[in-house]
């Protein structure tokens, strides 16, 4: 007696389909679980015959053969408890279930002893990748309904109970499916933040304006109480909005990660910013069954590192790869797992260890050798991977309190940002120019005379690398951009040279 029902895991932050076969012979009651389980996936034996037998349906005396395939695949967690249950039932001939219900079904879930249905991770990605390969409905735990029905174009049926979900493929009982909720959770999230709650802080906001108009890494340096972190904060707020597509790869590394809420999408651009004693694993993702790391959590947002010096060297050189390639492989002996890390890298630290020298005031009392020693814990080869560098002073009284300047709000400057993305695109770039390619750089970074004249003697001058080089122009195609300038002019590559200063003064 055999049954096959149809499953998914996520492999990643994608999903992929899992066929849970079972087969019952005769012989003493014995599970066995083939096809790379793990030690949850072997454990779920115990549930199900727990759940089966408080469920009012027990299993005939037979020897139970359970096969996950493909069977090349690792399978972890828990969610084939469910349809384990069923296929064994089926198999048993104690449930009868139409066959086109189970080819164009997903079932998955958690069992609790009592028959209860547990919610689990991942969901997301599995109904969206069910709706991908043509299925029509995903059968998930009611804690996962309003996750689940953020998809649109699959019907998602919520059960609660293993009865129910008997009763339900057996048409005794109709259950009818959630409406897509997407529109509906997607206009719940409004920002806390605005740029306008900053006071003074003039060149810095021009900063976070170049880096969100051209996707450019940015390093803050000033001391305590300057405004770094609120400024950081608020560099999303100028990002574009995230698309429909955007908005569903973010989620789903929440989902897969466990750090979605029930009810809710990631409709804002992410802010993550881990504290300085952070692992290599907890920063780039990792693990025996790898999981997200906070770069992926930042995917389509911003990675704040405050306080940079702090963090081991050997945890922030892990950064290179996402920066170049936006994206991590964590390989492992079993799979190796990629997962999205496309953000923008915000980094802040003092310029002494005390955090006052050059503030103005006496109060720093740091040695020159301390000071140095402090600056060489910074990597050159990251250093030169964050396009935008600006000092950030503390804000005077009179400037914070008594300045008749108007503060611009975050959707005011989020408007010229959108317009520079525009003109990149529509001059045929596939990326913003921070993350354009040296050929591109060569394509669309078109100088001046003077412009040109202007970087060449800072070439010599500095002895720049040509990522150094590069970055210049991609600052300057930014600042260009920002002013409808088509080509890029000696004030534009003055601006840009003046953000990459703190790189130049350490040639």
């Amino acid at each position: 007696m055999h049954a096959r029902v149809l499953s998914a895991t996520t492999i990643g932050v994608d999903a992929t389909l899992i066929d849970i076969e079972v087969d019952l012979s005769l012989g003493l009651m014995k599970w066995t679980i083939v096809g790379l389980p793990d030690k949850a996936i072997n454990e779920s034996k115990d549930r199900v015959q727990a759940a089966l037998r408080n469920s009012g349906c027990d299993l005939l005396d037979r020897a139970i053969t359970v096969n996950l395939a493909p069977a090349s695949v690792k399978k972890q967690g828990v969610l084939f408890d469910v349809p384990i249950a069923l296929a064994a039932l089926i198999a048993g001939k104690q449930v009868k279930v139409a066959s086109t219900l189970l080819s164009e079904t997903i079932f998955l879930g958690e069992l609790a002893l009592d028959g209860a249905i547990r919610a689990v991770r991942g969901v997301l990605s599995i109904a969206d990748h069910a709706r991908v390969q043509g299925k029509k409905r995903v059968v998930v735990p009611i804690g996962n309904v309003v996750e689940a029905s953020l998809i649109e174009g699959i019907e998602v049926i919520g059960v609660e109970s293993l009865a129910q979900l008997l009763a339900y493929v057996q048409g005794q009982e109709e259950i009818a499916p959630e409406p897509c909720r997407f529109s509906e959770v997607a206009a719940r999230t409004p920002s806390d933040v605005d740029l306008a709650d900053v006071r003074g802080q003039w060149l810095a906001k021009r900063a976070l304006e170049l880096a969100a108009a051209g996707h450019h890494n940015l390093l803050l340096v000033g001391p305590p109480g300057s405004g770094k972190t609120m400024l950081a904060r608020r560099l999303a707020t100028l990002l574009p909005p995230l698309t429909f597509h955007d908005v569903i790869a973010v989620t789903k590394v929440y989902s897969v990660a466990g750090h979605l809420e029930s009810d809710s999408l990631v409709t804002q651009r992410p802010f993550r910013a881990p504290h300085h004693t952070i692992s290599q694993a907890g920063l780039i993702g990792g693990g025996s069954f790898p999981k997200p790391g906070e770069v992926s959590l930042a995917h389509h947002g911003v990675l704040f590192l405050d306080e940079l010096t702090e963090f081991s060297r050997s945890t922030l050189e892990v950064l290179r790869q996402p920066l170049e390639a936006g994206k991590v492989l964590i390989s492992r002996a079993q799979q190796a797992v990629t997962f999205p890390a496309s953000f923008l890298l915000v980094t802040a630290l003092n310029p002494c260890p005390c955090g006052y020298f050059g503030d103005g005031t006496d109060r720093c009392h740091c040695r020159p050798r301390a000071i140095a020693t402090y600056k060489a814990k910074l990597s050159g080869p990251l250093l030169d991977r964050i396009d935008v560098q600006v000092a950030v002073q503390a804000v005077a009284y009179k400037e914070a309190f008594y300045a008749q300047q108007e503060r611009e709000s975050s959707s005011t400057v989020a408007q010229r940002v959108v317009q520079a993305r525009c003109v990149q695109m529509a001059r045929g770039q596939t990326q913003p120019n921070g993350m354009l390619s040296g050929t591109a750089v060569a394509q669309y970074c078109v100088l001046t005379d003077t412009a040109r004249e202007a970087i060449a003697q800072v070439f010599d001058a500095h002895n720049l690398s040509m990522r150094g080089y590069h970055k210049v122009l991609k600052i300057a195609r930014t600042c260009a951009d920002l002013a409808g300038s088509e080509l890029i002019e000696e004030k534009h590559v003055q601006e840009a040279l003046m953000f990459r200063m703190l790189s130049l003064e350490r040639k």
